[in-house]
């Protein structure tokens, strides 16, 4: 038996190691739903009100203007701003104010005052609607189960078709659209017999055939299906369930001055940790071995999350102003200009490892002045050289899919363009794509193949 000696390097993760990691990848949400249970858990930790952030704080909102100026949706994001937290700085966090409204509600809210049995047959019809807005159920059938005179369900209809949104209580899509069409001023009676008689020719636009028909004029037919095809056939879709409603607090914010970006960092509403005064004070005094191993566990646990914490910051941050510096033609100009990045671009940049980037962008969000968009949003792949001209040095999906609704908006609608012309035009412009990725992107869009893009006469 022969004895050894070898020398080897290993490396190996630390429990406070693994708690930093798992603490750079945490959401917003998730990280303040821990902090939360660490309180609850270490008495050594206290939670202290962030009054010494409120003049970053209202530096932020001022700066938020010039977002609101620009972009509807931070509109909910510089109210909320503005909202006192209260006494608990996690009570306010991703939670939904008692004012929104779905679908039921806002209907509800405008029934008229009605006389019984009217008023309940109003309110069944209400909570009947689907989550398009429709009315699935025949009156006939409601008035069986319910026991509600058919006149009266026919009479409780008409009133709730009157109210908004606009074709609420349809039953069909030809009524939906009839009843904002009668909604619309100054009369529609071509566009009412369109939707009438001959919405399958619509839906493939053959204006032709419907003119040939209707004996009106070519003209004012396009004009009547352009009115048609504007309206909205799901009336419900603006409202979302209540149990369904969702906010998203994003994590960084880039404010796009005339002549730079600057970052910020939207952690005002973390509560800020520190150690009690108390259980230090006793940590030293103490002269019981296992009170003292206990409160010194405790205390440096609290340090390490307390710096993890930062950490986490900081890496974010520089995240952000690689991604930032590396797509800074996308935060100019808006979607469409996506160049190709990768997590080893980044990582480069910010000096770590790729498994950093990954977990540092992980459920992060950003908010420019195009919206609000996951931090993961602006990594693709390249799909080769782009256009000349076009100031990049590849095409990204995000590039690609906008060149393809370029061309698709561009050609002559008489005769679309196909997949593999499409896929040709697209090469010429710099960005090689087979005809089964250009199809893919298309249907992505929601744009239909040239069978239903196509106008006949």
């Amino acid at each position: 038996m022969e004895l050894n000696m070898t020398l080897k390097q290993t490396q190996t993760l630390s429990p406070q190691m693994m708690q930093s990691m798992e603490i750079l990848q945490m959401g917003s949400q998730e990280l303040l739903e821990y902090i939360e249970d660490l309180v609850q858990e270490n008495p050594t930790v206290e939670v202290e009100e962030n009054y010494s952030r409120l003049d970053e704080f209202n530096q932020l909102k001022r700066k938020l203007e010039w977002l609101d100026a620009n972009d509807h949706q931070n509109r909910y994001y510089h109210q909320q701003d503005q909202e006192d937290s209260q006494n608990d700085p996690l009570s306010n966090y991703g939670t939904v104010g008692n004012e929104e409204e779905n679908l039921y509600l806002y209907v509800s809210s405008q029934l008229p005052s009605l006389a019984e049995p009217l008023a309940s047959a109003a309110r069944l019809l209400v909570e009947s609607l689907n989550q398009n807005g429709w009315l699935d159920e025949t009156l006939e059938a409601l008035a069986q189960e319910t026991g509600y005179p058919l006149p009266v369900l026919e009479e409780a209809l008409a009133v709730v078709q009157s109210l908004e949104p606009s074709g609420v209580g349809a039953r069909s899509l030809r009524e939906c659209l009839t009843l904002q069409i009668k909604r619309r001023p100054g009369g529609h009676s071509l566009a009412l017999a369109i939707v009438d008689q001959h919405l399958d020719a619509l839906a493939k636009s053959r204006f032709g055939l419907i003119a040939k028909e209707t004996g009106a004029d070519p003209e004012e037919v396009r004009d009547a299906c352009a009115l048609i095809k504007s309206l909205n056939p799901k009336p419900g879709t603006g409202f979302a369930a209540r149990e369904n409603l969702t906010y998203i607090n994003p994590d960084i914010i880039v404010v796009h001055f005339p002549d730079h970006f600057e970052l910020l960092t939207n952690d005002y509403f973390f509560p800020t940790l520190s150690l009690s005064s108390y259980y230090r004070g006793l940590m030293k005094e103490t002269e019981d071995p296992e009170v003292k191993d206990y409160l010194t566990n405790k205390v440096r646990q609290a340090k390490w999350v307390v710096r993890s914490i930062e950490q986490r910051r900081t890496t974010l941050l520089d995240c952000a102003e690689a991604i930032l510096k590396l797509q800074e033609s996308f935060f100019r100009k808006g979607p469409g200009h996506l160049v190709p990045m990768t997590l080893a671009d980044v990582a480069e940049l910010v000096g770590v490892h790729e498994s950093t980037v990954s977990r540092a962008v992980k459920d992060k969000y950003i908010q420019c002045s195009g919206g609000v968009y996951p931090l993961s949003y602006f990594f693709s792949r390249g799909l080769g050289s782009a256009g000349a001209g076009s100031g990049e040095d590849a095409a990204s999906p995000d590039f690609a899919k906008a060149l393809l609704k370029k061309l698709i908006a561009g050609e002559d609608k008489k005769k679309p363009l196909s997949d593999q012309k499409l896929c040709e035009r697209m090469a010429a412009e710099g960005c090689k794509l087979s005809r089964r990725t250009v199809a893919k992107y298309r249907d992505e869009l929601n744009i239909p193949s040239t069978t239903g893009r196509k106008e006949y006469e």
